[in-house]
């Protein structure tokens, strides 16, 4: 390896025009190691393979598996630009100068290749020469036990050791886990003070020190005890934020007035009608906050990512929230995602070109994403309002889970908001509230568990990708047993009964991927191995298989031994199930035909969010911010079963991506290509990058019909449909299902739709007449209960318990009583329902309201007592959830905790106007012997005059 000569700090010189712009400063770093034999890299998806990241975080993310020799390495070596995402410090964003949820890391990488020296040399070289910052600027660190890196920089950079500063293994060592691969670190950082001297280096101080480039030596595995033993092949692992150096470089106290994030926040003001400069440190936070996030959201729509409740959707739908409200903090109250997605678009296009391809879809999945908030927002709002208005010492964990539950509300928003009026939220209350509906919304893993996937991770590092030959055939008549696993665990032999997952170094099946579903066939050994048993002839093994995974391009077959012996080592012939897969290969020709018929009559803004190839059906999701009405649909199906009859033959070719994108190829988002790529082309209809299997021609898959379309989450439509043999069963099905509805409403065929609509609404208007019968019974019923109240003070009380009837009547009885009694009355009832739901409303009347009691923070502190939930308006309110058999005690708790409260309120009230009256009467007192006063003296006045008077005569 040929080591480049360091550059003394004597001998530098001024580079005449460093780069300045986030682009000329991103173009120099990847030019840089270019010119140095590294492969040029694009940017990764911030949707990671990696299933057990959310989103990617790092610039080593997309490596990570070739790091942990789990994948083939991309090359020796590498460097990238790649965009991530960061949620843990989203509270620092735009109070900060360096803090972001999206950011650049700009990284080199050596597998296996060069290693320290090499490293830290580059860097100076690239540092000092390649940016143009001068040595007396820079501070490296490194781990304290690192001598060799410590000598490199002294002896072959010639750093001044005093401007080495030394870190623990919190700082500067680098893991991929408690267990793996892991390595010392050591840091440049920028020093924006030098002129204060190396005897006060304190790289914690934020104000003069910078960390902008970390060069990571992977050299030592640390195993389950934590003994660390070197690596066979070391590794580099670098990363240089892009918005720090742009500050360092662009000369601005913080990374938001950078040219990378400065026009966002000037369009925002804008919108806002303030002047950043001139904005106080409150709105300038908001801005920052507003520019931060707009990239983000931006980058993770375009990567595919829609807005939901859980996963990557909610890290979406929380930072769109936050725009939102820091845009109405500044008193941007109308929509404005459009004009900020497109300028976000406009600013990052020049790196991200993909990002204008998609701005339609961007663009309408913000719109939806603000109107839903907006409205949510204003609801949510005044519930938040009502509680904060009960002058609450904390928000509990229920309201707060509430909010979210039913207002959209994020946890983070409600803890802002509680924030500012200095209250915190009870975040363990609504992580209790949130588990069962977080165990719900758990999706089922793969057909290989935990364990197994652990297992075959090590086999897949040893024994590579799988070789497919299942396009050419669909059995292979000699391969032999190179992996085997039972229950979870790397076996040597299986017997007649095992659960087994098996590897071969090719195979002929098909592993679920693109959509498409693995194949299903059969084994049977051909010679056996150095373990197998030997079986009789009457006995051959056969190994049924029922499903075939892919685990980083290594392909496990999940099956049962049925009889027999199964060994490493042994030689199979191993067998495809024919019909199986050609359904398969027609749905998903069929799926490819949808997707360009979808482009035609709905937009060629539509793209594909997610599909399932099956043998008896396929579904196709797409991004689409309306339904399709019956005339698209019928003309999307009519399309489709043109192209079939037209006999379009099919040409699959493999061929370099870039070519292959710019001949039209389609690509789905968020998908991992490599250098070269497998085009599936149906000329003149449709071009796909897929590696799934296909018919020869379009003749082939016979027909095609669409079952359904729906809804599938914001912005995002799903077609289902069947093709080829799976229509014959579907008809076949929709026909008997005819003739027996035909049979039981005595119609034929073509009057079966109206005499079900007749039906339905004849089943209507006898509901809704029950319900009202039911209402008005309960009404009468619950006249009986205002003989029954009691008086707390000046206040009527109503408790009772109803069954039978639903929460609505429920709160039309608690409405009633209450108008009834009038003013001064609180009325708390609670029932069950026939479907065994359970309720609590509360009815108070406008003088209860008016002394401080409302309904929606009564119900809800009782229902949270007992695992329920609720809320709603200050005189009315329901709430439920909890068991059938706590509701009397629910309601005992509603009484006594309502009589509680009102007694101290109406005590309070009295001692008031007893006080009251007491002031009055003394107030009385003393302006009566005022009075009396007033005429004495007077009277003494008169006497006086008239003993002058007398005297005077």
């Amino acid at each position: 390896m040929t080591v480049s000569s360091p550059r003394p700090n004597t001998t530098h010189q001024e580079v005449a025009h460093p780069p300045r712009s986030g682009a000329a400063i991103r173009q120099t770093f990847l030019d840089f190691y270019a010119a140095r034999g590294h492969k040029v890299l694009p940017s990764a998806s911030l949707v990671p393979e990696d299933p057990t990241v959310l989103l990617t975080i790092a610039g080593m993310l997309p490596f990570k598996q070739a790091f942990l020799s789990l994948q083939p390495r991309p090359a020796a070596r590498a460097t990238s630009a790649q965009k991530c995402i960061r949620t843990n410090d989203i509270e620092n964003v735009g109070r900060t100068a360096r803090h972001h949820t999206y950011f650049e890391m700009l990284g080199n990488f050596s597998f296996g290749d060069y290693f320290k020296e090499q490293a830290i040399l580059w860097a100076w070289e690239l540092s000092t020469e390649g940016f143009g910052l001068r040595p007396e600027q820079l501070v490296v660190s490194v781990f304290h036990d690192d001598e060799a890196s410590a000598a490199i920089w002294r002896d072959r950079v010639g750093v001044t050791p005093r401007r080495i500063v030394r870190l623990g293994e919190a700082d500067n060592f680098w893991s991929a886990g408690p267990t793996g691969p892991c390595g010392p670190c050591s840091e440049l950082y920028f020093d924006f003070h030098p002129e204060r001297g190396d005897d006060t280096i304190d790289l914690e101080d934020d104000s003069r020190f910078i960390e902008f480039y970390n060069l990571v030596f992977m050299e030592s595995n640390r195993n389950g005890d934590g003994v660390l033993t070197p690596l066979s092949h070391r590794n580099i692992d670098t990363g240089m934020g892009l918005e720090r150096m742009a500050q360092i470089l662009q000369q601005k106290p913080n990374n938001y007035e950078t040219d990378l994030i400065y026009p966002l926040i000037t369009a925002a003001a804008s919108r806002a009608g303030l002047d950043y400069t001139k904005a106080s440190d409150s709105q300038q936070t908001s801005l920052k906050v507003i520019s931060d996030h707009a990239r983000a959201v931006t980058q993770l729509v375009g990567d595919g990512v829609t807005a939901s409740n859980l996963g990557r959707g909610y890290v979406l739908r929380r930072l769109i929230r936050r725009i939102l409200r820091h845009g109405r903090r500044i008193g941007i109250h109308e929509a404005f995602l459009k004009p900020l997605a497109e300028s976000a678009i406009a600013l990052m296009e020049g790196a991200y070109p993909q990002l204008r391809q998609r701005q339609a879809a961007i663009v309408d999945e913000l719109m939806q994403e603000e109107a839903r908030f907006l409205h949510t927002l204003e609801r949510g709002e005044k519930l938040l309002i009502d509680i904060l208005a009960t002058r609450p010492k904390t928000i509990s964990g229920q309201q707060a889970f509430e909010l979210y539950d039913t207002y959209g509300f994020p946890l983070e928003l409600t803890a802002e908001i509680a924030g500012e009026q200095g209250l915190a939220v009870d975040e363990a209350g609504f992580e209790q509230a949130m588990a069962e509906q977080r165990q719900r919304a758990k999706t089922a893993a793969t057909s290989l568990d935990v364990t197994s996937r652990d297992a075959a991770g090590s086999l897949a590092a040893e024994l590579g990708t799988t070789v497919f030959t299942g396009y050419q055939q669909l059995v292979n008549e000699d391969v032999e047993v190179k992996a085997l696993i039972v229950d979870g665990q790397a076996v040597s032999s299986a017997r007649a009964g095992d659960q087994v997952q098996v590897g071969f170094a090719c195979t002929c099946f098909y592993g679920e991927s693109g959509g498409q579903v693995g194949d299903q066939g059969v084994f049977e050994v051909i010679s056996g191995g150095e373990d197998t048993t030997t079986a009789s002839d009457d006995e051959l093994t056969r190994v049924q298989v029922r499903d075939v995974q892919k685990l980083n391009g290594f392909v496990l077959h999940i099956g049962e031994v049925e009889h027999g012996t199964l060994a490493l080592g042994d030689h199979l012939r191993i067998q495809v199930d024919r019909h199986r897969r050609r359904c398969a290969q027609v749905h998903h020709t069929a799926t490819h035909l949808l997707q360009a018929a979808l482009k035609q009559v709905v937009g060629s803004g539509v793209t594909q969010a997610g599909s399932l190839v099956d043998v008896d059906r396929l579904r196709f999701d797409f991004h689409c911010d309306h339904a399709l009405d019956g005339t698209a649909l019928e003309e999307v199906e009519a399309l489709v079963n043109r192209w079939i009859l037209e006999a379009h033959p099919l040409t699959v070719s493999e061929m370099p991506v870039n070519e292959a994108m710019a001949q039209g190829a389609i690509a789905m988002f968020g998908e991992k290509y490599g250098e070269v790529v497998r085009v599936v082309n149906v000329p003149e209809v449709s071009m796909e990058l897929c590696g799934g299997t296909h018919v020869d021609n379009t003749a082939e898959i016979g027909v095609f019909h669409l079952v359904a379309e729906s809804g599938v989450a914001a912005g995002i439509r799903r077609i289902e449909a069947v093709a080829g043999p799976a229509v014959s069963p579907y008809l076949k099905l929709r026909d008997t299902v005819c003739r027996e509805l035909g049979e039981r409403f005595k119609a034929q065929t073509a009057d079966i739709l109206p005499r079900v609509n007749a039906v339905q609404q004849e089943l209507k208007r006898s509901t809704k007449a029950l319900a009202d019968t039911k209402a008005e019974l309960a009404v009468e019923k619950a006249k009986a209960f205002v003989q029954r109240s009691q008086d707390v003070g000046r206040f009527k009380v109503i408790r009772e318990e109803l069954s039978g009837i639903d929460s609505t009547q429920l709160q039309t009885v608690a409405r009633n009583l209450c108008s009834t009694v009038g003013i001064s009355s609180a009325v708390v009832l609670a029932g069950q329902e026939p479907s065994g739901k359970t309720s609590l409303v509360a009815s108070f009347g406008a003088d209860v309201v008016e002394h401080g009691l409302q309904a929606g923070p009564f119900v809800s502190g009782i229902a949270t007592t007992y695992g329920g939930g609720g809320g709603g308006r200050p005189q009315h309110a329901r709430a439920g959830g909890f068991k059938a058999e706590d509701l009397g005690n629910v309601l005992q708790a509603a009484e006594e905790e309502l009589r509680k409260t009102l007694q101290t309120r109406s005590e309070a009230k009295g001692s008031k106007r007893k006080d009251r009256g007491q002031v009055r009467r003394a107030a009385k007192g003393r302006a009566a012997k005022k009075a009396v006063d007033e005429r004495l003296r007077q009277a003494t006045r008169n006497a006086d005059e008239n003993e002058l008077k007398e005297t005077l005569r």
